[in-house]
């Protein structure tokens, strides 16, 4: 088989006398979806956010396309988040100042993409998620739902080669959960991206390949869905 896109290797992480991470190793293969699952301080979203490159381990390493994530500087961090990660959080956090067109061209924008350009491409992708009509209004002026498609959008407008979604239907009713994530996984499977998924839902988790279950910052049973 083919080396793991991502792969995580004796991670340890404390905050203060907390261990957050106690010795986690995954692996993220190019195009698989995984989810991870656990009650709540578990280590899941701690985890994301070291796979991410937001949070550096006390102790271990994070290697992506054969490369160490945890050795590189703030800087070679946060590049390649932006042009290789897309990210969905559990409220969106879209740029509230900025219209929906405008939060999800923002990626190409920091990528140095003309304004015209990137927002011809943030268009294509509100009007794919069913969310043209909203082009033009700013988050407070949308529904949850409206502003995680949004967000989904803003995620994937980049061509990201792995999407980080923390708790991205957890402040969504079912119905509207249902649908962001069946056009999250939809959207990303269709050009190839991997998938990190933080969640507690069961019904949420069905959505990947494969479950990881943590408890206490230690891997519990990696079970395929």
């Amino acid at each position: 088989m083919s080396e793991p896109l991502l792969r995580a290797t004796g991670l340890h992480l404390a905050f203060g006398q907390t261990k957050a991470l106690d010795g986690v190793g995954i692996e993220v293969r190019a195009g698989e979806m995984v989810a991870l699952v656990g009650s709540s301080g578990s280590g899941k979203s701690t985890l994301l956010h070291c796979l991410a490159g937001i949070l550096r381990p006390d102790s271990g390493e994070v290697v992506y396309r054969g490369a160490r994530l945890d050795a590189l500087s703030e800087e070679a961090r946060s590049r390649l988040r932006r042009d290789e990660f897309g990210f969905v959080f559990q409220f969106g956090s879209l740029v509230p100042e900025l219209t929906a067109v405008e939060n999800v061209a923002l990626p190409l924008r920091l990528a140095g993409a003309k304004r015209r350009g990137a927002e011809a491409k943030a268009r294509e992708w509100l009007e794919r998620l069913g969310v043209l009509d909203v082009a033009a209004k700013r988050p407070g002026e949308m529904s949850g739902g409206q502003g995680q498609r949004v967000a989904v959008a803003r995620a994937l407008v980049a061509g990201p080669r792995v999407v980080f979604a923390d708790e991205p239907t957890g402040a969504l009713d079912s119905f509207n959960g249902e649908l962001v994530m069946e056009e999250l996984m939809g959207a990303a499977r269709a050009q190839g991206a991997s998938v990190v998924l933080v969640t507690h839902e069961i019904r949420i988790a069905a959505y990947a390949d494969r479950e990881i279950v943590l408890r206490d910052g230690r891997v519990t049973s990696p079970v395929a869905i």
